[in-house]
C-alpha cells in the first residue's frame, strides 16, 4: 500500500512510522519544515521527526523513552563490539610482529653462520692457493730468488714427519735432521714443512706475506712464539690439556 502523506498528519504514530522507508520520513520531516542533512541515516531523521511531534504536543514524551533510548542503547552495543574488534586486530598485529621479529633474529643468525663459514672456507681456500703459489714460484723472482735446482717437492713431500702441536720443537728438530740426512735444500725447507702444518700453525704459516713464508728461519720463529714455548711446568700442562680434549 502507497504511503500517504495527508493520512500520516492526520494521526501519526511511532508505529506507522517505524514502518517508513527513509523517502518517505524524508516527506514527512519536508513537510513539517524540519531541517536535517542529505546524508544523514534513516534513523536519525525520524528521530528528528519524532522530536518534532513531540515538542508540538503532537505525540506523548514517552515515545522518545522506547522509540530513541534503544537505538542509543543498540549504538553503545556496536561501539564495544567494534572496539573489541580493533582489540583483536591490534592483537593479531602485535602477534604478527612478533613472528616477523622472531624470523629476523633467526634469519640473522643463519646469515652470520653462512658468513663465518664462508670466511673459513676463504682462509682454507687462500691457505691452498699459497701452498700451491710456492710450489710453482720460479728462480726469476727478484723477490725470492729461489734456484729451483731441478729438485721436485711433491717426492719429498711424504717425508716431511707428521706436525705435532703437542711437541712442537720436536717436531722441528726431527724436520731438521731429515732435511740434512735427506740433503734437501735449504731453501725448500719452508715449501716441504709447511704441507704439515695443522692448527695454530697453519693459521700462522696463511699470515705470513710470501717472502717471509719462503724463509724457513722465520716461519719457525713465529710458530714457536704462536705457541708461546716457555717454561717446561706450562708445557706439561698444555699436554694435559690436549689430551683431555682429544678424549673428549
Amino acid at each position: 500500500m502507497p504511503f500517504n502523506l495527508d493520512k500520516f498528519v492526520a494521526s501519526p504514530s511511532v508505529e506507522e512510522l517505524d514502518s517508513l522507508k527513509k523517502s518517505e520520513i524524508v516527506k514527512v520531516a519536508k513537510h513539517y519544515g524540519i531541517e536535517f542533512q542529505p546524508l544523514m541515516r534513516k534513523d536519525e531523521i525520524k528521530r528528528y521527526v519524532l522530536e518534532y511531534l513531540v515538542d508540538e504536543s503532537i505525540l506523548p514524551s514517552t515515545v522518545l523513552e522506547t522509540a530513541i533510548t534503544v537505538p542509543t542503547d543498540n549504538t553503545f552495543e556496536l561501539k564495544r563490539l567494534e572496539i573489541e574488534m580493533n582489540k583483536e586486530i591490534r592483537l593479531k598485529e602485535i602477534e604478527r610482529e612478533k613472528e616477523k621479529e622472531e624470523k629476523e633474529m633467526q634469519w640473522k643468525r643463519e646469515k652470520e653462520e653462512r658468513e663465518m663459514q664462508r670466511e673459513k672456507e676463504a682462509r682454507e681456500h687462500e691457505f691452498r692457493l699459497k701452498q700451491l703459489e710456492l710450489g710453482v714460484i720460479k728462480a726469476s723472482d727478484p723477490k725470492i730468488g729461489l734456484d729451483t735446482g731441478g729438485f721436485d717437492v711433491s717426492k719429498h713431500v711424504k717425508f716431511v714427519p707428521k706436525f705435532q702441536e703437542d711437541n712442537v720443537e720436536k717436531f722441528f728438530n726431527h724436520f731438521e735432521k731429515l732435511g740434512e740426512q735427506l740433503k734437501w735444500p735449504r731453501d725448500k725447507w719452508s715449501i716441504l714443512i709447511q704441507s704439515n702444518f695443522t692448527g695454530k700453525a697453519q693459521e700462522v704459516y696463511s699470515a705470513l706475506s710470501i717472502e717471509d713464508s719462503m724463509d724457513y728461519d722465520k716461519v719457525k720463529k713465529a710458530i714457536l712464539q704462536a705457541y708461546e714455548l716457555v717454561p717446561e711446568a706450562y708445557r706439561q700442562k698444555f699436554r694435559k690439556y690436549r689430551k683431555a680434549d682429544t678424549q673428549t
